[in-house]
């Protein structure tokens, strides 16, 4: 009775932290990006890049359409009232949109799952796409990318009181919940064939199956489970011991070298200028995290 109790009021605890706090006294705080301590990105003046095809669309248009995640605390985080995204790949996208010479506040964010990215880049569905989306060859061959601007690892995350879960070697016969067609649940198939994988769309149906008993751990990248800890400290804890290299780029069509090699333009700059490290800090880094150096960019050669 205790142990359920203490589950459901977990899972009230996460609906509570997704929305708005009411200002009830006593009401736990909502805990998501400080706002006032985003930095502001100047927009860049006659920039061009006419060579771009999905760049003089949105130009045309006056906007960037941006794939994104919208239910991954501190990353890419969708408000359920305001509709309002949030997080450090939120604001990636943002301080990139300023850099090509498009406001960032008027960028129109599309939640896009983890399983249809690439035909989204493909179709024209959205112009670019960031929401920790690991480079990797298989991708290259479907998509460009950016990048990286974060290295993350994979790892595990557990119930407070689990003590039987150290690593993945531990899991073996156990069931464990990741998003399918991501890059952990393939590792985990590959690498770990006696995994009961379960897989749903979005890592907070994942997290919703792990507080309510149904499986026995949540992997995906550490970044996204930290995120998911910080939410609900009482209930929940990472592992700690990544197992892979995950780097994070910005999706484009495969074709657009030109906007490839502008985003990693822009993303090189912002990483000099401190912008980087003041969104990580305003956003992934209220979990505790500090900011890490960011990663060299790979500018790999035109496809």
């Amino acid at each position: 009775m205790i142990r359920t109790r203490r589950v459901w009021a977990a899972v009230a605890l996460l609906m509570a932290l997704a929305a708005a706090a009411c200002g009830k006294e006593g009401s736990p705080p909502t805990k998501g990006p400080a706002t006032d301590r985003l930095p502001h990105y100047q927009v860049a003046r006659g920039f061009r890049l006419p060579e771009s095809p999905t760049w003089n669309r949105a130009k045309k248009r006056g906007y960037f359409v941006v794939g994104a995640k919208e239910d991954q605390p501190y990353l890419g985080e969708r408000d359920p009232a305001t509709g309002t995204f949030s997080g450090f790949d939120i604001e990636i996208a943002r301080m990139m949109s300023a850099s090509l010479g498009l406001a960032p506040e008027t960028i129109r964010f599309r939640t896009i799952a983890s399983a249809n990215r690439e035909t989204a880049l493909q179709n024209g569905q959205i112009d670019y796409y960031v929401g920790t989306y690991t480079i990797n060859a298989l991708r290259k061959k479907l998509v460009g990318f950016a990048g990286p601007y974060f290295m993350a690892g994979q790892d595990l995350l557990v119930r407070q009181d689990e003590r039987g879960i150290d690593g993945p070697q531990d899991l073996g016969g156990k069931r464990v919940c990741s998003v399918a067609g991501s890059t952990p649940y393939q590792r985990m198939k590959k690498d770990y064939p006696k995994v009961v994988l379960v897989a749903y769309d979005t890592y907070s149906v994942c997290v919703d199956n792990l507080l309510t008993y149904q499986v026995a751990a949540v992997t995906t990248d550490d970044a996204i489970l930290i995120g998911f800890a910080a939410k609900a400290p009482d209930e929940l804890r990472v592992v700690g011991r990544p197992f892979s290299e995950e780097p994070y780029g910005i999706g484009v069509p495969r074709k657009d070298n030109a906007l490839r090699f502008a985003l990693d333009d822009a993303l090189e700059a912002r990483m000099k200028d401190g912008d980087w490290k003041k969104a990580f800090e305003a956003t992934l880094g209220l979990s505790g995290v500090p900011a890490p150096a960011p990663p060299a960019i790979d500018r790999y050669p035109a496809t």
